[in-house]
Parts: C-alpha cells; sequence; structure tokens
C-alpha cells in the first residue's frame, strides 16, 4: 500500500498548494492512506475545526499537530472526543507525551477504504520544547496496545539528533518515523534495516520566499533588533513537500520511500 505524508501546512499559501496537488498525488500513486500535519495551517499558528474540516474533505484520513495545537482554542472542543467516537475530530492527534489529562489523543487507530487497519502516533521532542515526557517511553506504551501492522508516527521535535535516535529506536517496529516541525526538508530519506521508512523533516507546505513561513522582514527585524515583533505567514512561492510511502500491507515493513516537493 501506498501512504501520502503532507509536512506541516503553513497558513493560507500551504493551504492552497497542498489543495491543488493532492488530488493528483492519491490518483497518480495509487494513495491508500493520507495524513497530513496540520497545526500551522491557520495563518501559521494552530488549527480550527472549520480547515480541518476542508482538511478531511480534500481526503485527509488522520491530521496530526504538535506543539502549536492549543494555539487556536476552539479546537480543543473539537477534538476532546471519546475514544470509541467515529467524528472526525477524533481523527485529529495532539501529542501523545504531553502531560496526563490534556484534551485529545495521541494515537488514531483505523481502517481504510480498502480495508487496510493502521494507526498513526503523534509524538513531540523532549530537546528544546517545552511540556512533554519522554517520547521513548511513551511510543513503548502507545505501541503495546497497537493491533495494526500499518503504523506511521509523526515525530514533531527540533532536534535532528532526537529524530535520528526515534527512527533507529522504532526500526522494525512501526512502518515510518517521519519528522515535523522544523519546517525545511531534509534530504536523508531511506528504508532503515528493519523495514521502517525514515526522515528527519518532511518539510513544510507553506510558503519558501520566508523564514520558515514568516515573512522575511518582521523575522530579521527580530534578529536585528531583539525587539519583539508579530509574526505574519508569508505568501510567497509555496511549495508542497510530502513523503511518500510503500509498504507491505500485511507485515508493515515499508519498501520504498520517497521525497516530495512541488510548486504552483
Amino acid at each position: 500500500m501506498n501512504i501520502l505524508f503532507i509536512g506541516d501546512i503553513f497558513g493560507s499559501a500551504g493551504r492552497r498548494i497542498v489543495r491543488e496537488h493532492i488530488g493528483y498525488l492519491r490518483e497518480a500513486h495509487s494513495v491508500e492512506l493520507i495524513v497530513i500535519n496540520a497545526e500551522n495551517a491557520a495563518g501559521g499558528f494552530g488549527l480550527t475545526p472549520q480547515l480541518a474540516e476542508e482538511f478531511f474533505d480534500l481526503g485527509a484520513d488522520v491530521l496530526t499537530t504538535g506543539n502549536h495545537v492549543w494555539d487556536k482554542r476552539e479546537l480543543i472542543d473539537y477534538m476532546n472526543v471519546p475514544d470509541d467516537s467515529d467524528g472526525r475530530g477524533r481523527r485529529i492527534l495532539r501529542p501523545a507525551n504531553l502531560q496526563p489529562g490534556v484534551p485529545g489523543w495521541g494515537v488514531f487507530e483505523g481502517t481504510t477504504q480498502k480495508g487496510t487497519p493502521y494507526a498513526v502516533v503523534q509524538l513531540q521532542g523532549c530537546v528544546f520544547m517545552n511540556t512533554t515526557n519522554d517520547p521513548f517511553h511513551a511510543v513503548d506504551a502507545l505501541l503495546a496496545g497497537v493491533k495494526a501492522k500499518v503504523i506511521l508516527v509523526d515525530f514533531h521535535a527540533e532536534a535532528t539528533s532526537e529524530k535520528n535516535a526515534m527512527g533507529w529506536y522504532l526500526d522494525g517496529r512501526v512502518t515510518a518515523v517521519l519528522g515535523t516541525h522544523t519546517h525545511v526538508p531534509t534530504a536523508d530519506e531511506r528504508v532503515l534495516p528493519g523495514g521502517t521508512a525514515y526522515q528527519t523533516d518532511v518539510g513544510m507546505s507553506g510558503p519558501y520566499d520566508s523564514v520558515i513561513g514568516v515573512e522575511r522582514e518582521l523575522v530579521l527585524k527580530k534578529f536585528l533588533t531583539g525587539m519583539p515583533s508579530k509574526f505574519e505567514a508569508a505568501k510567497g512561492n509555496p511549495k508542497m513537500c510530502a513523503a511518500l510511502v510503500a509498504c507491505d500491507a500485511k507485515t508493515g515493513r515499508a519498501t520504498r520511500i520517497q521525497r516530495i516537493m512541488l510548486g504552483e
């Protein structure tokens, strides 16, 4: 089976470029499962229920997030549903290793339209990031309860070393470990020896004439003066970054990973 994972959608430019290409990629590669990291979709900071609905209408099966998951508070009620809910809100994930008692869920298990069981796990790194528990022990506990063989992990982390370590830690135990958060696509996609597809960062789906999605002048002003600056999402030169993973639906072992960047 083929899995399409779309990297962090940033602002209106990111939403537009994904709308332009997602249908083509789904048909051209016979994609069975689509996962989108959408934590920056609303103006670069957070996700709203309305935008979540738009992504599901485009064909997304699961939406992942990260450290900006609570930036739009109206999302909290939308995703705070029972574990056995079949509503779309249950298909939005927040990092599984946040503090106990927070809203939402860190793993989703479902079945594709072709009948393949799958799971998506959301983790957040600890290095240079706040309010998370150890992702390595957290994923051990989660995987113990997952029945599906096809398992995709979105590891939302800052440090490349932590992402790389997680890839090796989960090699042979999951189908793919795909990094998000830093918004810069890395050229290290590979299938690890145990059959796990890996990429340190899938990259941003958003405006590349920017500083990781934000208007250049605003970021430069902050660096040059040290003064606070309200960041705004840029719009120039949008690209859609994604990873296409092929795997054996019965064993969950990945056979191929392809890095994708498409523009207007």
